[in-house]
Parts: structure tokens; sequence; C-alpha cells
């Protein structure tokens, strides 16, 4: 599958897998294509760059449109783009569905602390969309021509985390935030950081040793460097 990645700015990470960082707050956003179906990986962190992400994918793919997405986690600049893709089906965690109905007010107001214009994130949060379908151990998408599993790893980062898991010649996880590689890996107020190393462990036995791993900010990583994240989130949480 010959895609034209880097005209969009987008990374090719394998046969018609690729993801993009968008600009901001250098989140990442995994697109994968099959012959029947199109997955795309969070949606951004307003309806802007969740439409410019709906425009490229249509462009790169040659007019075809995203079926599915899959959101890592409940956080805005992961999901707040969700709205601009009419009649996909969305997954999550389960209970992110329902977090997100009654968490509209908390995702507009972390926007706006994080730089988003007022309207903007309002708009964004008006019209989340939750998932209809929800993951509590895992789910096989087969989108033609291949499979790909959605694991519920958590809870870590969040309560409600969410892996990518594309098989091919070298596997691809994509981690969510329960992997940074631009900073430390931030714990905010809804994150479970006793738990948060085994999440990571069971990415870890997803991808297993030679699979790229591709955090949810910054670049790609080695199960090394994934591993050496655990240990290190271990000794700041003081877990076993």
């Amino acid at each position: 599958m010959d895609l034209d990645w880097e005209a969009y700015d987008w990374e090719r990470l394998g046969d018609g897998v690729g993801r993009r960082r968008l600009p901001g707050w250098d989140a990442t956003v995994g697109l994968v294509v099959g012959r029947d179906a199109v997955l795309l990986y969070d949606t951004g962190g307003t309806l802007a760059q969740g439409a410019e992400l709906r425009a490229q994918v249509t462009a790169l793919t040659g007019r075809r449109r995203v079926t599915h997405v899959a959101l890592s986690h409940p956080h805005f600049d992961h999901v707040l783009g969700t709205a601009v893709f009419a009649g996909v089906e969305v997954f999550g965690a389960v209970g992110v569905d329902a977090l997100l109905r009654r968490g509209a007010e908390a995702l507009r107001a972390d926007a706006v602390r994080h730089g988003v214009d007022e309207r903007a994130a309002a708009e964004a949060s008006e019209i989340l969309v939750a998932p209809r379908h929800t993951v509590s151990g895992e789910w096989t998408l087969d989108l033609g021509g291949r499979q790909v599993l959605l694991a519920n790893v958590g809870p870590g980062h969040t309560g409600h985390d969410l892996a990518l898991l594309v098989p091919g010649e070298r596997e691809i996880v994509f981690c969510g935030d329960l992997v940074e590689e631009s900073g430390e890996p931030q714990a905010g107020p809804d994150a479970i950081p006793g738990r948060w190393p085994a999440a990571v462990d069971r990415l870890l036995s997803l991808g297993g040793e030679d699979a790229v791993y591709v955090p949810g900010h910054g670049a790609l990583v080695e199960a090394d460097f994934v591993r050496r994240q655990r240990d290190e989130l271990a000794r700041r949480f003081d877990v076993s």
C-alpha cells in the first residue's frame, strides 16, 4: 500500500500504518488503513485539528474516509476532534463513555488551561462524542485484509487506557500516554499511579521485544525504553 505519508507530515510506520505528531501538545494520532476500513487512533485536541486530520486521511487514502476511531484515553488533546468524523464507529476503554458524557465541562476547562481558545473549547465539548463500543479486555477489528487489536491495558495514566496493536513484519504498539518520550509521563488527578507499571507491563506483553512502541507524545521507542520508563514509574510511585 503506497501512501505518500511525508507529503502530509505523517510518519510511515509500516504498510498502511502511520502516525502524526500534532502541533501544540505533540500528541500522537495513528492511522491504520485496511482494504475495507480505516482506523484512526485519537482525534486531536480541537475540532480544527480533527477536521485537518479528516482531510489528510482522505487525501492520503485516495478519498476514503475514516470508518473507526479508537480513543486512547479521555484527555482533551486526544478526544476533542472526534465529532468531525460523522458516522464512525468509536471505541474506548470500558467506562470512558460514561466519563465523557458527564465530564465535558472538565475537558473544556482543561483545554482552556492548556491554551485552547475558549470558544473553540466550548464548541468541541458541547458536541463531544462518547464511544459506542467499550473494550473491557481485548477487541479484534477486521479492517479488510488486516486485523488490529484494541486492548484495555489500564488503568494507569488514567482509569481508561486503551492500546492498539498492529501486527505485521514488526509489531506496532500505540501506547497512548502510558508511555511518553518527549518528557516525563504526566500523572494528573485521574491517574492510578499504583497500577501504572502493571499497565506498561501489559504493553510489553502485547508487543514483545522487537515491536515499535508509539508513545502518546514524542519519538518512537523500543522495548528497552518502555521497560526503563516502567521501572522509573515504579520508583516514582513506590510500586514494587
